[in-house]
């Protein structure tokens, strides 16, 4: 299937960002659904709007939000302008339901993903080129997809995950869609702006974007044999040493020692308030889960990727990076017996330290 949707200028396009901009920062609903239908009055397409329009202002709303120019109410308000501009579209656009023949796609985010936005946003494309979707939304439990699966019997799965933490869930709903004999294409952050996690982990297909993924949906997926598992867990041997499963098991022990060691190596955190501790505590949760994530993956770059995106967010909140150099010293000692995750460690540091900053007295978080 392809696209029906016209081009207009570019210039027309650049002006419905700068006006949907303006609307989203300002918390304007009515002003940003005012930019985008007149760029639909002016001959944009759905997909133009969707992916050249909403996509990259909800971009620069989460790049606004890391640089400490926008709060986090603010970011959930444009987000939630977004999602009902998204609705508005589709309704606008669409005058009748697709064929009944018409192939019929799932997608969903994976278990434990929030971020519903990108998948919402292939949702509608592919049902703007005429497909049957079936929009599952955020979080979704792999045993309810399966279940799901059993009932609607689409063509293919699309799953999509920003963060890089849900790759193992991920992988979870990977192997066991295919075991239904349905192809899985998965997209989005967690899986690497190459696919190199896709591929890691055995998905039919990757794509940068929605319009690459309804593309290769056009093309069509090969279905896998029902019942049968064309990846697993074994399949990744660097999992034999048993460190992902023990850090994972470990991980409450392990933010409690690291938070215990803080306090007594850095003493101005015995004076922190409540919020403050908390924000410390989260902050040494996500080191913790990261760098699970890394060891499941066996990619240094996802846990060093992390720091150093987790650094620039710190310094705009005035926050030097180096902060979190301590807490990694700690992690270092509780895993001295564990060479692979003592290595992530050690990287990390030196990740930090490149950075060119230097604290040795953590600040507290406010609200990232």
């Amino acid at each position: 299937m392809t696209g029906t949707t016209t081009v207009p200028g570019g210039a027309a396009l650049a002006l419905a960002r700068e006006s949907l901009w303006r609307a989203v920062r300002d918390g304007d609903e009515y002003a940003a659904g005012r930019a985008v239908f007149t760029a639909l009055d002016d001959g944009a397409g759905p997909e133009d709007v969707l992916l050249g329009v909403i996509a990259p202002v909800q971009h620069k709303v989460g790049l606004e939000w890391a640089a400490d120019r926008f709060t986090v109410a603010q970011e959930h308000a444009a987000t939630a302008i977004h999602e009902r501009i998204i609705a508005a579209v589709g309704h606008h656009s669409r005058t009748a339901a697709p064929p009944p023949k018409a192939p019929r796609v799932t997608v969903a985010c994976v278990d434990g993903e929030w971020h519903a936005l990108p998948a919402r946003l292939l949702a509608e494309v592919l049902r703007h080129r005429g497909y049957q979707v079936d929009f599952l939304g955020a979080q979704v439990p792999t045993r309810h997809l399966i279940a799901d699966l059993h009932r609607t019997a689409p063509a293919a799965v699309a799953l999509s995950s920003s963060l890089p933490v849900r790759l193992p869930a991920a992988h979870t709903a990977i192997t066991a869609v295919q075991a239904t004999g349905v192809p899985v294409l998965v997209g989005g952050a967690a899986f690497g702006t190459d696919g190199r996690h896709a591929r890691l982990l055995g998905a039919d297909a990757w794509a940068p974007d929605a319009a690459a993924a309804a593309d290769i949906l056009a093309k069509g997926l090969p279905r896998p044999a029902p019942g049968a598992v064309r990846q697993g867990v074994e399949d990744l041997p660097h999992l034999i040493d048993q460190e992902y499963t023990l850090v994972l098991r470990g991980r409450r022990q392990l933010v409690r020692n690291t938070l215990s060691g803080l306090r007594e190596r850095l003493p101005a955190m015995r004076a922190y308030t409540d919020a403050q501790a908390e924000r410390t505590a989260e902050d040494v949760a996500h080191i913790v889960d990261f760098l699970a994530c890394a060891l499941y993956t066996d990619d240094s770059r996802l846990f060093t990727g992390f720091l150093d995106w987790t650094g620039d967010v710190l310094e705009a909140r005035q926050v030097p990076a180096m902060v979190l150099d301590p807490a990694l010293a700690l992690l270092q000692d509780e895993l001295k017996d564990f060479p692979r995750a003592s290595d992530f460690l050690a990287q990390g540091r030196s990740a930090l330290r490149a950075r060119g900053t230097r604290s040795s007295v953590p600040g507290p978080r406010h609200d990232v």
